[in-house]
């Protein structure tokens, strides 16, 4: 018979098997979320590994499912539900491996994408750092042909990647090897060590011939079956109109239906339009949307001359969210946040920014990575709304606060497995600046508009593609007229939702449950509620379900003020 102190003794060590095999399966997001001690490792792409890591996870999630929540305590609770939801999403997700039938060149979700974003971040400051970056360097030789015959794999399976999506692929090699070896971004973190030279071989003899042989048989193997721009969506591949819904279940961590999902994104649209009037008048004299969007997209003014001035912007904002902090948010230290500009070979086929946890050993802290390159070609009016999300009070804050919480490893370092909650809190972070009064004009207002409008937008064209059948054109087509962000971005913003199926979500999904969480709250607790302690109580369980979430804030009482 076992006890309640038994079952959270096993709660405990199924979160930690679940954390070794889903790190060891996919030891490049381990990185970036700051795992050093999966630095060696370049993962199994392997079809037959990817089984053996889903049956290593559907066993936790039953194992876990068994475990009586009665027996537990409040705190263990939410571990089991958390867990249940991390194992049996992750256990989907490498049966479907949906990035083995879209082959792109996208940060997160390509593997190769994931070597430019991951490997020069790596720490060589110690002699463990610099075996494990020397290692994982030599592993990707076979990386590299594992992913060229996994491709072809899928190919016979019927399940054949678009057409945009292995060009990007083929660009993102063959622009990197046209680049001199000294100088090399994968050599980045061996520049001053004693490990260089060493570095510089593997790379020049082993890394970049076995880049050249995947780039030829992406062009001569698939390129030539790929899907064209009018089936972009996974729903034209066999099984992927089934593997979206769960996609689409993962990412929201709702049981949202894609119909409903995208009825919820034309609805935003419409609640933004009062919005864009409002401010649109202030701003430019004009309440027409149509002549708003036409003055923000084709004023030079309101463009960036040099990458610094962009990265000033984003330097400027965080600064002023930080002075503020007290306003809005009481918990444990924020430690620093650096503002990076995405490297060269990442840049061309990036989104315009995204956040990089800091290491767990504190070699690395956190950082806004910001894409810089072509600075005329970006919006002034859009990159505080972009800071506000992804450092403060956005990404930075919540998952620095994450890391110090005690709750169990796996709680404390998760990014793509919840993120209906963590892309909920940096969107409505933009929307906390601007009621904090953090934006220094009403165009950065419009910014954040055009944002929050590109989020809705996903509802739309990510349900369009995947499960309507919308074609590229039309996505871009429908972003164009209901954004006023650039070309550039909207179809840089497309091609990563057919690269990446459902994530893109999540943003949205998850901002609207925080927002109506605290408009219930304000109204049940009346005078007795408190912006930070809100706060507080969203975060301090780390990133959950949004279900999870909502119990967590249905039970909340403020802390009584003392007299």
């Amino acid at each position: 018979m076992t006890t309640p102190n038994d079952d959270a003794v096993l709660l405990r060590e199924l979160g930690e098997r679940y954390f070794r095999t889903q790190h060891t399966y996919d030891p490049w997001n381990a990185s970036l979320l700051g795992l050093t001690e999966y630095d060696p490792l370049v993962g199994d792409v392997r079809v037959e590994a990817g089984e053996r890591a889903a049956d290593d996870l559907a066993a936790v999630r039953r194992r876990a499912e068994s475990i009586d929540p009665v027996r537990l305590t409040p705190a263990d609770r939410v571990d089991r539900d958390v867990l249940i939801h991390l194992a049996g999403g992750a256990e989907n997700d490498i049966r479907d491996a949906l990035w083995a039938a879209n082959i792109s060149a996208k940060s997160y979700v390509s593997r190769q994408g994931l070597v430019f974003q991951t490997i020069p971040i790596m720490s060589t400051e110690n002699e463990a750092g610099r075996a494990a970056y020397l290692a994982r360097l030599d592993g990707l030789a076979g990386l590299f042909a594992g992913l060229a015959e996994r491709y072809r794999e899928e190919l016979a399976r019927g399940r054949t990647p678009t057409r945009v999506g292995v060009r990007h692929a083929m660009d993102q090699l063959n622009g990197y090897l046209a680049l001199p070896v000294d100088g090399d971004v994968l050599l980045g973190p061996a520049a001053g060590t004693g490990c260089y030279d060493q570095a510089r071989e593997i790379v020049r003899s082993r890394v970049r011939p076995a880049m050249a042989r995947l780039a030829e048989a992406l062009g001569r193997d698939i390129l030539p079956h790929a899907r064209p721009d009018d089936r972009a969506g996974i729903s034209h591949v066999p099984g992927g109109r089934e593997a979206y819904a769960r996609a689409v279940a993962r990412h929201t961590t709702t049981d949202l239906s894609p119909e409903e999902v995208h009825q919820i994104g034309h609805d935003a649209l419409a609640e933004l339009q009062s919005q864009w009037r409002t401010v649109g008048e202030r701003a430019l004299g004009t309440s027409d949307f149509p002549e708003i969007v036409r003055r923000l997209r084709t004023d030079p003014a309101l463009r960036f001359s040099t990458s610094d001035e962009i990265v000033a912007v984003a330097r400027e904002a965080l600064e002023r969210a930080t002075e503020a902090l007290g306003r809005y948010y009481e918990g444990p230290a924020v430690g620093p946040c650096e503002i990076v500009e995405i490297n060269a070979v990442e840049a061309e086929h990036a989104s315009m920014a995204y956040y990089r946890p800091p290491s767990d050993d504190g070699s690395r802290p956190g950082a806004h990575c910001l894409l810089t390159a072509d600075p005329t070609q970006r919006f002034r009016y859009e990159y505080e709304s972009l800071a506000f999300h992804e450092s403060v009070p956005g990404h930075h804050l919540q998952l620095s606060h994450c890391q110090q919480l005690d709750i169990p490893r796996y709680r404390r370092h998760l990014d793509v497995e919840a993120c209906s909650f963590n892309e909920g809190w940096g969107l409505y972070s933009e929307v906390l600046a601007e009621e904090l009064g953090l934006y220094t004009s009403d165009l950065d207002i419009l910014g954040r508009l055009s944002f929050t409008a590109l989020r809705a937008c996903r509802l739309v064209v990510d349900t369009g593609m995947h499960h309507l059948g919308w074609s590229r054109e039309r996505a871009v087509a429908f972003m164009r007229e209901n954004t006023a962000t650039t070309e550039s971005n909207i179809r840089n913003e497309v091609d990563r939702y057919i690269a990446w199926p459902g994530q893109a979500l999540a943003y949205m999904v998850g901002q609207r449950e925080i927002l109506r969480l605290r408009e219930a709250t304000r109204k049940r607790l009346g005078p007795r509620f408190s912006l930070p302690e809100f706060h507080r109580r969203v975060l301090e369980h780390g990133a959950v379900p949004l279900a999870v979430l909502a119990d967590n804030v249905h039970v909340w009482e403020p802390t009584p003020t003392v007299h």
